[in-house]
């Protein structure tokens, strides 16, 4: 089992780079009361980055939605999604999933905090016409697994990533969406 801390403390040494501005960590009291109105609290970890490290502003290319704040949060974009997702005759946007990075294009890296490891998911509907379940793909099958990747520079996204860098396996389709999107 990886150790929490020391993820933590490598994950807060690359994102406080010289030079970088981030915004403050989120208050105790803050991340209470964004997990009140999610109905939900975030998985450990995920919790761990905004209130340890910074309120967004780091992470693969993109970087971190902030948490809260006066723009486009993960608690905004959740409601954005969930709501935009309640209207469709096919929904897309399942509860308890939190966007925490716009891919741009309309994809989200989000995390499931309904599975212990706050499995990181890739939401890509570009493609999609008729079912919401088909957006949905396993990026890595935990937060945890997913900041690794980030360190590590190996990840899909790399700016500096050619065809022969990349697994030979698309990402795989995340098997719980069906099922999370009708509850």
């Amino acid at each position: 089992m990886p150790d929490i801390q020391d993820l933590v403390y490598r994950v807060a040494a690359k994102a406080k780079t010289p030079g970088s501005a981030l915004p403050a960590p989120v208050s105790a009291d803050q991340l209470a009361a964004v997990e009140a109105e999610l109905g939900f609290q975030l998985p450990p970890l995920l919790a761990r980055l905004y209130w340890e490290i910074a309120n967004g502003g780091y992470g693969p290319d993109y970087q971190l939605l902030p948490l809260v704040g006066a723009e486009r949060t993960v608690l905004s974009e959740y409601h954005a999604e969930r709501s935009a997702s309640a209207e469709e005759e096919s929904p897309s946007w399942p509860a308890g999933v939190v966007p925490i990075l716009d891919w741009g294009c309309a994809m989200y890296a989000a995390v499931d905090c309904y599975s212990e490891a706050g499995t990181v998911l890739l939401f890509e509907p570009n493609a999609v016409e008729d079912d919401g379940a088909a957006a949905w793909f396993v990026d890595a099958e935990s937060l945890t697994d997913w900041l690794e990747t980030w360190l590590a520079g190996t990840g899909w996204y790399r700016e500096d990533a050619d065809e022969d860098d990349l697994p030979d396996q698309e990402l795989p389709p995340w098997e719980h969406a069906a099922s999370r999107l009708t509850e």
